[in-house]
């Protein structure tokens, strides 16, 4: 685990590229059980960017260029380590509402975790989130949103709701500086839950999974080799532990910096 991730601390996974999916097999999926937590709970919430902008580049999940496109436009966010989870909270999507009642309308914005804040008033244990500026605005009433923004830090409620990502399926990419014996997958539009728990690959002509390591935000890894492809994937949720797995998802001659897309994606 630890060579695996001094491998990774030399590579720019910064450099995520826009999805060129491709079409791959894929086989059956355990149906999925709705998020058991749907209470609301209290914490505070920032914006970042632009005022009416979408967030930063990139952040500390490693979804790079993505997060400037839909369907992850305007709806990033960065959270505290207390829901960051070392990077394995990254992908699942929150319902967060403000309590300004005076400017804030009753409706609650949908933010997908692509990044870590990880001092100052996201410290201490703290519930934090640091939206985006168009994430944060559109919680205010019409006409209210830069003077919600003027506040600064709010308090907020949020809860876990399934992500959606209107017909889109889980998506592979490998990372830059894979290769046959260091190979690292980036998984994208995960409906349901969205974060991952753990990822095994299968190797063509074998019936053996082999399990990888989280290696930081959203990316795995495994050392082996020489790894041959085609590769199956198969990825555990973290909140609900439901599995998927894609049939020969990754080709015999795939490529650095391709993006592999599924047939198929948990029920929302």
């Amino acid at each position: 685990m630890e060579t695996c991730r001094r491998l990774g601390q030399h590579l720019s996974f910064s450099l995520v590229a826009l999805l060129c999916f491709l079409g791959c097999l894929a086989v059956s999926a355990e149906p999925l059980r709705h998020i058991a937590d749907t209470h609301w709970y209290p914490a505070t919430a920032t914006w970042y960017g632009e005022p009416d902008g979408d967030g930063s580049d990139g952040g500390a999940c490693g979804y790079g260029s993505l997060v400037d496109v839909k369907p992850l436009r305007t709806r990033v966010g960065a959270v505290s380590p207390i829901l960051f989870k070392n990077g394995e909270g990254c992908g699942a999507c929150y319902k967060v509402k403000c309590l300004e009642s005076d400017i804030c309308s009753r409706r609650a914005v949908t933010v997908i975790i692509t990044d870590e804040c990880p001092g100052g008033v996201c410290s201490g244990g703290r519930t934090h989130f640091d939206l985006s500026g168009a994430a944060f605005g559109r919680m205010a009433i019409s006409g209210e949103s830069t003077q919600l923004r003027n506040q600064g830090l709010i308090s907020v409620i949020y809860r876990r709701t399934p992500c959606k990502y209107g017909g889109k399926n889980i998506a592979f990419h490998v990372n830059e500086g894979s290769t046959g014996y260091w190979l690292s997958l980036l998984v994208v539009f995960e409906d349901g839950d969205g974060d991952v728990g753990s990822m095994h690959i299968r190797q063509t002509a074998t019936m053996e999974w082999l399990e990888m390591t989280h290696l930081w935000g959203a990316n795995w890894c495994i050392i082996g080799g020489p790894l041959r492809g085609p590769f199956s994937v198969k990825l555990t949720t973290l909140s609900t532990g439901k599995a998927l797995s894609a049939r020969d998802v990754i080709p015999r001659n795939w490529s650095p910096q391709a993006t592999y897309t599924s047939r198929l994606n948990f029920i929302p």
